[in-house]
């Protein structure tokens, strides 16, 4: 059974955003809010997690991962950035954008397309998404609440947890979510090229 936490939206409480960090850093696999919508979330490395996310969503290997950083010095450790994108990616940021790069040394295999090397970061302006990923030190590897069959995804923390309490560990209810996801942004070719058009107005990248 999935732990619940109510979690205030603006000003989420330090003692309930440990408890949520001491789950992810015990291999656990929560649901949280983004600025877009309700997520997916694990601790870089935990394969289970990964898996379980795949079974859920009903994955293939080709689907790009998230990691959702803290800030743009921690983007920076996981991904190749030259100092066009760099000015595209920090215009944008924090912000409803998913952009997808050539992945470091630092990003584990399982992460990255199998093909192209490479891995989706964002920066989220949530205030509980931020808080989980200050506290965590890293970035918390994601993925859009999205399940098979669904048009869009849920937007309510009790219902998320009526559905999914037997297959991931908590729900992090910090108010309604969105309907409509991050846009993706892929920059690891000479031109950036749009993959999904979500929140993020996509015309700054046209």
């Amino acid at each position: 059974m999935a732990k619940y936490f109510d979690v205030h939206p603006t000003d989420p409480q330090a003692r309930l955003i440990t408890q949520i960090v001491d789950l992810v850093r015990d291999g656990g696999l929560i649901v949280y809010p983004t600025d877009s919508c309700f997520a997916f979330g694990c601790r870089l490395g935990n394969r289970d997690g990964l898996e379980r996310i795949r079974r859920i969503r009903n994955l293939d290997d080709r689907h790009h991962f998230t990691l959702v950083c803290r800030d743009f010095s921690q983007l920076g450790q996981f991904v190749q950035i030259n100092n066009a994108v760099f000015r595209l990616v920090k215009a944008a940021t924090p912000g409803s954008y998913t952009f997808i790069l050539p992945a470091t040394r630092e990003v584990p295999r399982q992460l990255l397309h199998p093909k192209k090397r490479t891995v989706g970061v964002r920066i989220t302006s949530h205030p509980v998404a931020q808080a989980l990923v200050a506290e965590l030190g890293e970035p918390l590897v994601s993925s859009t609440l999205l399940l098979p069959g669904d048009g869009e995804p849920m937007t309510l923390g009790w219902d998320i947890k009526e559905r999914l309490d037997h297959v991931v560990d908590a729900v992090v209810d910090g108010g309604e979510g969105g309907t409509v996801p991050t846009t993706v942004v892929d920059l690891s070719g000479d031109e950036p090229e749009i993959l999904r058009v979500g929140v993020g107005d996509p015309s700054r990248f046209e």
